[in-house]
């Protein structure tokens, strides 16, 4: 039911004369009858009864004609409304995995909300693998990756952040001390990862075989912050971006190892999809999250 052929029949319902109807509408005559054909057939009743060159609105269509007054008074005062305020009102679906839940996203949600209280903000934390797959189903407006940089076919992104990331281990781990590594010394070490389906685990995991290194001993956690505790009492190697352990480095509490992984650029990118309609809210939030992050990008290379 689409809300041109509610403006028909109401119209319609006021004129009774398709001719006349069409006239207001600036429609010819045949595009009345289909639209009233098409919302009769949706509603399963007769809305008009059409006698020679006259017509009648039916009981149904009496009844309904009630209910499309109704919503085209609402309408005309949500449209004054809007206009009057000039608030931007709607509503945003926002995804994102764990780690930019915690580290990325919470300023611009705050200042999101901030700014535009008429607009109903969802939050909806999924893992990296379910992301794109949202997307594409319409369950999110708009989605956080912490990917490779690289673009998604069938969908609209931008690069927010390069994102470097380090392995880490405790002060007290033989490894700590070592000014270099080779391969040969990872071998009975035991990693902390992230859930398989991760981009950069598997860049992680990729790396290591083409060094000649094989299976690994590894621990699967789904959150940063576990990784970070497990890491700095001993257990293992973290792979974690710089993002999520800049404090617990400054503090001495993780030491970065020297080993290189630069061979893939991975960033925080905002994708949406390239066919869906950007309402105000959501060009709105684009907008805000772009100079959002362009703000502590500054910041950043300014610390740096």
């Amino acid at each position: 039911m689409e809300l041109r052929q509610l403006k028909t029949f109401y119209i319609l319902a006021s004129t009774l004369n398709f001719t006349r109807a069409a006239e207001v509408q600036n429609y010819v005559p045949s595009t009345v009858t289909m639209q009233m054909k098409a919302l009769e057939e949706e509603l399963g009743v007769k809305l008009v009864d059409r006698l020679d060159k006259k017509v009648a609105l039916t009981d149904a269509g009496r009844g309904f004609l009630s209910y499309v007054e109704n919503i085209l008074s609402l309408l005309e005062e949500a449209e004054h409304a809007v206009k009057q305020s000039g608030e931007v009102t709607g509503t945003v679906v926002i995804s994102a995995d764990e780690t930019l839940c915690t580290y990325r996203l919470p300023a611009v949600l705050r200042s999101f909300g901030l700014r535009y209280p008429g607009v109903r903000l969802i939050f909806r934390p999924l893992a990296n693998p379910n992301l794109k797959h949202s997307l594409r189903e319409g369950d999110a407006d708009i989605i956080f990756m912490l990917d490779e940089d690289k673009g998604e076919t069938g969908f609209c992104g931008e690069k927010m952040l390069d994102e470097p990331f380090y392995l880490l281990v405790s002060p007290e781990h033989p490894l700590a001390a070592q000014p270099a590594l080779a391969i040969e010394d990872f071998h009975g070490e035991t990693f902390l990862l992230t859930e398989k389906g991760c981009s950069y685990r598997t860049f992680f995991e990729r790396s290591l075989s083409q060094k000649g290194m094989g299976g690994v001993n590894e621990l699967e956690f789904h959150s940063a912050e576990a990784i970070k505790q497990c890491a700095k009492i001993g257990m293992g190697i973290a792979i974690l971006p710089e993002m999520a352990v800049a404090a617990e480095v400054s503090r001495g509490e993780l030491v970065p190892l020297p080993w290189d992984l630069t061979t893939t650029t991975f960033a925080t990118q905002m994708f949406w999809h390239e066919d869906k309609w950007i309402s105000p809210a959501i060009e709105a939030f684009l907008n805000l999250t772009r100079d959002t992050f362009l703000k502590n990008s500054i910041l950043e290379n300014e610390d740096h």
